[in-house]
């Protein structure tokens, strides 16, 4: 009985042990448990707190990109549209005038170059006048003269003056000799002696040339011509410049007009003229030039 019962409290005492054992294994594992949920907790709460923070920066990064790119992306596109679509009106291209013309006269070989603004006259209109003095004579010293061109300037040129006007005039004979073109029908006579004054060798542009001058006058009006000549072509060919003015010391406010600077303009036309040689007759022509090859203004 006794033995029995020491095994019985031996037993017991055994399985006391192990639920104490088991009972103590328990309570530690709950806290194990317990601090392992609450760390996972913690880990949620703070993961959760990361999250939303994150949510605003990313908003705000996003949020202007995105739109900056489609303002940027939608202008140029608009633009192209509205640029394809409106139509591009050509550019109105405003030539200047040129300034001067040139005269070519196939028929007696004679070039020059006037300003674009002088009257222009040819075959029978081209004997020039003088008003009030009638027209220019010729300065052959044989008939058979012809008037081939005058261009002559705008009556306005010289305001305030006595001014009347002015020309650059072109005559050719062909029935005279070379030594009669040297010649004048009539020479300067304005000598204190009231001798005629001879005629001239004078070189102007690539020409030389034979020169004299005329003057006439009445109690208005006065006329002054210097005539030069040429052998060319087997004709005598007869430039001619002209002044005419009136008015001074009959009206207030008129100044005569300065006569070199007018002759000095006529002169500059005279620079141009070329004798080409004459194959057959042909039609005159006039050509506009470009600004810089004026002549004179």
């Amino acid at each position: 009985m006794a033995t029995i019962w020491k095994s019985a409290t031996k037993a017991n005492t055994n399985n006391t042990f192990s639920g104490t054992a088991l009972s103590s294994w328990s309570r530690q594992q709950k806290i194990a448990m317990i601090a392992t949920f609450v760390m996972l907790g913690l880990l949620l709460v703070f993961s959760a707190c990361s999250k939303q923070s994150q949510k605003p920066a990313q908003v705000g990064v996003s949020s202007p990109a995105s739109t900056a790119p489609v303002t940027s992306a939608a202008t140029p596109a608009a633009t192209t549209a509205a640029t394809s679509a409106a139509p591009v009106a050509p550019k109105k291209v405003h030539k200047k005038r040129p300034l001067t013309v040139t005269y070519n006269d196939p028929n007696s070989g004679v070039s020059f170059r006037y300003p674009r603004k002088y009257q222009f006259a040819d075959g029978g209109k081209a004997q020039p006048q003088f008003d009030g003095l009638g027209p220019l004579p010729m300065n052959f010293v044989q008939p058979g003269g012809a008037a081939v061109v005058t261009v002559a300037m705008p009556k306005g040129s010289y305001p305030g003056t006595d001014f009347s006007s002015a020309f650059f005039n072109v005559n050719v004979n062909r029935s005279l000799s070379e030594e009669e073109c040297s010649h004048f029908a009539f020479v300067d006579t304005r000598d204190a002696d009231g001798k005629p004054v001879e005629a001239e060798k004078v070189k102007v542009g690539s020409m030389d040339l034979e020169k004299t001058s005329d003057f006439a006058a009445n109690a208005l009006k006065q006329a002054e011509a210097q005539y030069y000549h040429r052998y060319e072509n087997g004709a005598c060919y007869e430039f001619v410049l002209g002044l005419g003015t009136a008015g001074y010391d009959a009206t207030d406010g008129i100044e005569p007009v300065d006569r070199d600077q007018v002759f000095a303009r006529l002169e500059k036309i005279l620079a141009t003229v070329k004798i080409q040689p004459v194959a057959q007759e042909q039609v005159a022509t006039k050509v506009t030039n470009s600004p810089d090859q004026a002549p004179g203004k």
